[in-house]
């Protein structure tokens, strides 16, 4: 069996995984992220780069590049109930650098991430490298097993990151007790043409039933909202119902909804929100929705994962020049982060259990917004309320690691 040894192992090569492999090889430590894929081309992933990931970009001085590349600009939130029309945020309001959220393709972030990382002599990525388990010794994680395809491999870290999702096989393995919180809702994505005709809505609710478009240049990236496990359901009324379904809530759709042409156009997220009591034992911190799966609401899971990233360099990349920090430096990223993440959880919740499901059950009528909503989409400076905790999260990082001479 082949064995490696580096000073950090990063698994995963999502957002967390790429931001946190790109600060500490600009800080000089021996880091190596894998990937259990041959590339990041998967769709229906979190697209949107929001006010906060472009300010570190910005600290990074890598925000200028990252906007050359193909995408669009959303600078207000709005939505329809009914025929009531809603401001839900307006981002133009935040006097972040960047008043916008960047709609791009997952793809396109994390191979600008590693196009960029490349030149750190510290940093290596592999690719189709699948971490199948952790190398112990004691109670203490020594680095992983993977899966190659020349065979497999032992990789022996100081460190080990579980960056590898909400599926995170290391943290199945890690022991570590995971809190579900639960979510009522589903989603189906799909995308459908588009052609001269362009909405500013992003979000309909009428009759029982909830849709959310991203206009993407060529296509419409779209969400339609279904409860908790109905997707049989759907699929049993057929796919021409279906269609119907989407064209009713949004006619603009009407000459493009023909790309669905059969189920596998159309891509099951089952909606979790759970977290991790202890985000670290020796030797193994998990961060990203390795440590906290988040709703889709807002589209702030990406941003969190970058966000965990920069406080992780932050607080370790110094330490681990001289080998893996103790468990209680490794608990002060779950100390510095758990907040931020149990209050945008809380959040989701509670859009969950006043908007979502209500709408969802109201097929018997029509579906009155809530107080809250109503108040926010009259009162502007509310609506750049909305905006920051969308846009820049309730506790922004900032980039303070160290930086390599050699990357410098």
């Amino acid at each position: 069996m082949r064995r490696i040894a580096v000073r950090c192992c990063v698994v995963g090569g999502g957002p967390a995984g790429m931001m946190l492999g790109y600060l500490l090889g600009r800080a000089g430590i021996d880091t190596l992220v894998l990937e259990k894929h041959a590339d990041f081309f998967r769709d229906f992933r979190g697209d949107t780069v929001h006010p906060s990931t472009l300010t570190v970009l910005d600290e990074l001085g890598l925000v200028h590049d990252f906007l050359k590349l193909p995408h669009q600009e959303l600078r207000r939130m709005e939505g329809e109930i009914g025929t009531q029309r809603f401001r839900i945020a307006d981002l133009s309001r935040l006097s972040a650098p960047h008043p916008f959220i960047a709609l791009m393709p997952q793809w396109d972030f994390l191979n600008f991430l590693r196009e960029k990382g490349s030149g750190f002599p510290s940093l290596t990525l592999m690719m189709r490298t699948a971490a199948t388990d952790l190398l112990l010794a004691g109670d203490t994680v020594r680095g992983v097993r993977a899966e190659t395809p020349e065979g497999p491999i032992e990789i022996s870290a100081d460190l080990t990151v579980a960056c590898d999702g909400r599926h995170s096989v290391l943290r199945d393995r890690s022991g570590l007790e995971v809190e579900d919180i639960g979510a009522p809702i589903d989603v189906l994505w799909f995308r459908a043409g588009k052609g001269a005709a362009t909405d500013s809505l992003f979000a309909r609710i009428d009759g029982g039933e909830m849709m959310v478009t991203f206009d993407r240049g060529d296509y419409w990236q779209c969400a339609y909202v279904i409860a908790k496990g109905a997707f049989e359901a759907v699929k049993a009324r057929g796919l021409d119902a279906f269609r119907a379904a989407v064209i009713r809530m949004v006619p603009l759709l009407a000459g493009g909804i023909a790309e669905v042409a059969t189920w596998d156009d159309v891509k099951l997220l089952t909606v979790t929100i759970n977290r991790l009591r202890r985000w670290s034992r020796p030797g193994l911190l998990c961060i990203g929705d390795a440590a906290h799966a988040m709703s889709p609401v807002g589209g702030v899971g990406v941003n969190l994962a970058v966000q965990d990233a920069v406080a992780t360099a932050n607080l370790l990349a110094a330490r681990l020049a001289d080998g893996c920090p103790p468990g209680a430096v490794l608990d002060e990223v779950r100390r510095r982060r758990e907040f931020p993440t149990r209050t945008t959880q809380r959040m989701q919740v509670v859009i969950q259990n006043t908007i979502l499901t209500p709408a969802l059950e109201a097929s018997a009528g029509p579906f009155e917004p809530p107080l809250a909503l109503r108040l926010v989409s009259a009162t502007p400076w509310l609506q750049g309320l909305t905006a920051r905790l969308l846009g820049i999260g309730v506790r922004a990082e900032h980039v303070r690691s160290p930086v390599a001479a050699s990357a410098s």
